[in-house]
């Protein structure tokens, strides 16, 4: 090995434990790990952060800045009130303990755990990786037929995630596409970096299209559309030919799912005329966590709460559940257990104060990473850090409008968040033994 390479390798040794997570989210959950228990890319979280503390400790120094701890620690404070006033607060712990992981824990050890830039890109670069095998698997699943099944076929791309957690491949997909066009908009012109990333965001567009997730399209399509348009309006126009040339190649020249694509394609118009039992569904619980909601408006029914007070605020309309099959997991009925939409579900289960603590966090990091990019545009510095930051929060934003915490790709969330409030808290976060950071 070089003596350069060892050095490089020295100086991000502080990063393993973050990418140990990144990376066991390639490992297919087993028995009961893949059945709504913890995975080992959970546990692995779990050490990530005890590392962190171990270090805080050490130093005897304060590890967040007041901004960082206040922001990060938002959550608790309806997180705890739900938790107390739930009918069952037994029940409830199980959802503290997860809920403390995604939405505290973990994005505060990524901020701890991130000293610059050139970290930030290292974990990009491994959200690509992981999106790259998980998209590699998908593909090979609509290839072969050994996918999950839609509309009768197993052609449905799922990676490692399986049938119940349709929604796992296409979030790590659409990660590793936002990461990939952040970097290759912010890197310099004509170098080997801006070329590679730009050819991982068009092959992950294969398996994100094989995902048949209408959600994750929308979220990425938006996001990256909010990227090209941060660095200037021409670029923006060049991208969007580019990426039309792309679909008209995949879909009409190359046939990727050509008829189902487009029927998929079409039903996200049709959402209000003719839509199909999973929008019927999906509404529907929408109108029950609403109703929860007005029984208790502060503080919610409790966390893990709405599968106890569905069927009580839902009408007929509602399906007992979803049907999985395929992927090497034999026929079975998925019941309904959330609303599909992280702001409802949050404001069913933790009220007001809940949604205002949680979504007001992500509110305050959008804003300070937004003005922060606006900063790195001006001066041309950190713009890659900039853009993949704001656009993986941005993409997690909108697509909690149609998908909510839950499955094996739950831990990724906790990281993405870490990384946008790094770079949103302008990388304050001080690691034990180490100076303040600079971003």
């Amino acid at each position: 090995m070089p003596a350069s390479w060892a050095v490089a390798l020295t100086r991000r040794a502080h990063l393993v434990p973050l990418l140990a997570v990144v990376a066991l989210l390639a490992v297919p959950p087993r028995g009961a790990l893949g059945a709504g228990g913890g995975t080992v890319a959970d546990a692995a979280s779990g050490l990530l952060v005890l590392w962190c503390l171990l270090r805080a400790a050490r130093a005897r120094v304060r590890p967040l800045s007041r901004a960082a701890a206040v922001i990060l620690g938002l959550p608790v404070l309806g997180l705890c009130a739900a938790t107390v006033t739930a009918q069952d607060p037994a029940a409830a712990l199980p959802g503290l303990v997860r809920h403390l992981q995604v939405f505290v824990l973990v994005p505060a050890a990524v901020v701890l755990t991130l000293r610059d830039r050139r970290d930030l890109a290292v974990v990009a670069w491994a959200l690509i990786g992981l999106a790259l095998v998980q998209g590699g698997v998908g593909v090979v699943q609509y290839a072969t037929g050994t996918g999950a099944s839609y509309q009768g076929e197993d052609i449905r791309a799922v990676g490692t995630f399986g049938p119940t957690d349709v929604m796992g491949m296409a979030t790590v997909v659409a990660y590793g596409i936002v990461a990939a066009v952040g970097l290759a908009l912010g890197a310099p012109a004509r170098s080997r970096a801006k070329a590679a990333a730009f050819v991982c965001a068009a092959l992950l567009t294969v398996p994100l299209v094989l995902s048949f997730s209408r959600g994750a399209w929308i979220a990425t399509v938006l996001a990256c559309a909010a990227q090209l348009a941060a660095t200037g309006p021409l670029r923006a126009i060049k991208a969007a030919l580019a990426a039309g040339a792309l679909g008209v190649v995949l879909v009409g020249g190359l046939g990727v799912g050509s008829a189902m694509v487009q029927e998929r394609v079409a039903s996200i118009t049709q959402i209000t005329a003719a839509p199909d039992r999973s929008v019927t569904d999906r509404y529907t619980m929408w109108a029950a966590a609403a109703g929860m909601w007005r029984d208790r408006p502060v503080t919610g029914v409790g966390l893990k709460g709405f599968p106890a007070h569905r069927d009580s605020h839902a009408s007929l309309a509602l399906s007992s559940g979803s049907d999985t099959a395929g992927a090497g997991v034999a026929f079975q009925r998925q019941p309904l257990l959330s609303p599909h939409n992280m702001y409802l579900l949050i404001l069913a289960e933790q009220g007001l104060l809940g949604l205002a603590a949680i979504a007001g966090g992500w509110l305050a990091l959008l804003l300070r990473g937004c003005r922060r990019l606006g900063a790195a545009r001006r001066t041309g510095r950190r713009l890659d850090c900039a853009l993949v930051a704001v656009g993986l929060l941005g993409w997690q934003l909108v697509d909690f409008l149609y998908a909510d915490i839950g499955g094996p790709s739950t831990v990724l969330t906790a990281v993405v968040l870490g990384v946008a409030a790094w770079w949103a808290l302008a990388g304050r976060g001080t690691p034990a033994g180490t100076p303040e950071n600079r971003a």
